[in-house]
C-alpha cells in the first residue's frame, strides 16, 4: 500500500512537471515578453542617451572630454545603471502591452478555451520574469558597482556638477563609537586638506581632541601626516594644550571614505558592501541604516519583477472597452504607486522609523497581496 501511494505521488509529480515543459504557446509568449522588453529598453536607452548628451555637451566641450571616452567609457557605463533603474517599469509596460494586445485579438480566450488553465498560462510569464530577475540581480550586485566607478569618475573629471558633488566643504565622519573626525577642504588630487580635527567623547563630554594643519593622506602606508598640530586633553578636570610638530598617525579612515558616501557605496559590489557595513558597525556609524537600505534594495527591486509581472498579466488578460490604452494607464498608475511607496519606505528606514529589512521589503509584500487579489479576479 505504501509503495502504491509513493508511485501515485511520483506519477502525479511527473505528470505536473510534464505539463510545465516549454511548449509552442510558451515559446510564443516568452518571445513576445522578452522581445517587447528588449525593444522598449533599447528605445528608451537611445532616447535617454540623446537627451543626456544634449544636456551635457557644453561640459564635454568646455572640459575637453575626449570623444573616445564619451562614446566608449561614459555611455557604456551609464547604460547598465539606466537599464536597472527602469527595469521594473519596463517589465510592467512590456507585459501589459503585449498581453492586452493578445486579449484584444482574443488569443487569450483561445488559449484558455483550448484547455490551458490560467495558472498554466502564467508559466512562460514567470520563466521570462526569472530571466529578467537574474539579469537585474547580476547588474545590481556586480556589474553596476563596477560601471558606477567608471561613470562617477568620469562625471567628477568632465562634468561641472560631478566636480561640485565630489567632496563636501566640511566632511564629518564617525570612526569609532566615541570618536569623530572633521576634515575641511580635502582635495583628492593632492590627498591633503586645510585642517583636520579629531575629537573623543565620554558621556557627551570631550575628553581629548587633536587639530592638525594641512593634513595629508598617504595611500601606501594608510597614515595621516601633518607638519603642525595641537593636542588637547582633559584628565580629571585638568585641561592641557600641547603644540606639536610632524604628526604621523594611523586613523581608522581612508581617503576613499571622504567623498560623498553614496558615491562610495555605489561603487561597491555586494561582497565589498557587506564588509563595508561591518566596518561601519564596528565604528558605531549612525549611517548603517542607510547602507543596509542600499543592500536590501539590491535584492528587493529585482524580486519585484515577479510581482509586477503577475499584476500586469492579471490586469491585461481581460478584453475591455478601450483596449491597450486602458490597461497601460491602469498599469502605469499602479507601477508609479509602487515606486512611490518604495521611496517612502526607504526614507522611513533611513530615518530609523522602521528596521531597514522591513521597510525595504514592505512594498513588495503589499503589492504581492495586490497581485494575488488581481490574479484571483482575473479571467480563468
Amino acid at each position: 500500500m505504501e509503495a502504491d501511494k509513493e508511485h501515485k505521488v511520483a506519477d502525479t509529480f511527473l505528470h505536473r512537471l510534464s505539463k510545465m515543459k516549454v511548449g509552442l504557446i510558451d515559446r510564443y509568449i516568452m518571445r513576445k515578453f522578452i522581445g517587447t522588453y528588449l525593444f522598449t529598453i533599447l528605445l528608451l536607452v537611445v532616447i535617454v542617451v540623446i537627451f543626456d548628451a544634449v544636456e551635457k555637451i557644453k561640459d564635454f566641450v568646455e572640459l575637453n572630454a575626449p570623444m573616445s571616452d564619451i562614446l566608449l567609457v561614459y555611455y557604456p557605463s551609464f547604460i547598465p545603471f539606466f537599464i536597472n533603474q527602469f527595469s521594473g517599469l519596463i517589465t510592467f509596460i512590456a507585459v501589459i502591452f503585449f498581453t492586452s494586445k493578445m486579449a484584444y485579438n482574443t488569443e487569450i480566450i483561445a488559449i484558455l478555451s483550448g484547455g490551458v488553465s490560467f495558472r498554466r498560462l502564467m508559466w512562460p510569464y514567470f520563466l521570462s520574469a526569472l530571466m529578467i530577475c537574474i539579469l537585474s540581480l547580476s547588474l545590481n550586485l556586480f556589474v553596476i558597482p563596477a560601471t558606477n566607478k567608471v561613470r562617477i569618475d568620469f562625471e567628477q573629471t568632465y562634468l561641472k556638477k560631478g566636480k561640485r558633488d565630489n567632496y563636501e566643504d566640511l566632511i564629518y565622519r564617525q570612526i569609532s563609537p566615541n570618536t569623530f573626525i572633521s576634515i575641511r577642504g580635502y582635495s583628492n588630487i593632492s590627498k591633503s586638506a586645510e585642517f583636520m580635527a579629531l575629537e573623543t567623547y565620554d558621556g557627551g563630554r570631550i575628553v581629548s581632541s587633536l587639530v592638525a594643519r594641512s593634513p595629508r593622506f598617504n595611500e601606501e602606508t594608510k597614515r595621516w601626516t601633518s607638519p603642525l598640530y595641537l593636542k588637547r586633553e582633559n584628565i580629571n578636570g585638568v585641561e592641557t594644550l600641547t603644540k606639536l610638530k610632524n604628526l604621523d598617525t594611523m586613523i581608522n579612515l581612508s581617503a576613499n571614505e571622504l567623498g560623498k558616501v553614496n558615491h562610495y557605496v555605489q561603487k561597491l559590489n555586494i561582497f565589498q558592501l557587506n564588509d563595508f557595513i561591518e566596518e561601519q558597525k564596528a565604528k558605531g556609524s549612525d549611517m548603517v541604516s542607510s547602507f543596509e537600505v542600499d543592500r536590501h534594495n539590491r535584492f528587493a527591486y529585482p524580486i519585484s519583477t515577479f510581482i509586477l509581472t503577475l499584476i500586469g498579466v492579471s490586469l491585461s488578460s481581460r478584453k475591455v472597452r478601450g483596449g491597450t490604452g486602458v490597461h497601460i494607464g491602469i498599469g502605469i498608475a499602479l507601477c508609479f504607486t509602487y515606486i512611490l511607496v518604495m521611496q517612502f519606505a526607504n526614507e522611513f528606514a533611513k530615518g530609523g522609523v522602521l528596521p531597514p529589512g522591513i521597510s525595504v521589503w514592505l512594498p513588495n509584500i503589499i503589492f504581492a497581496c495586490v497581485a494575488i487579489y488581481l490574479y484571483k479576479k482575473a479571467p480563468k
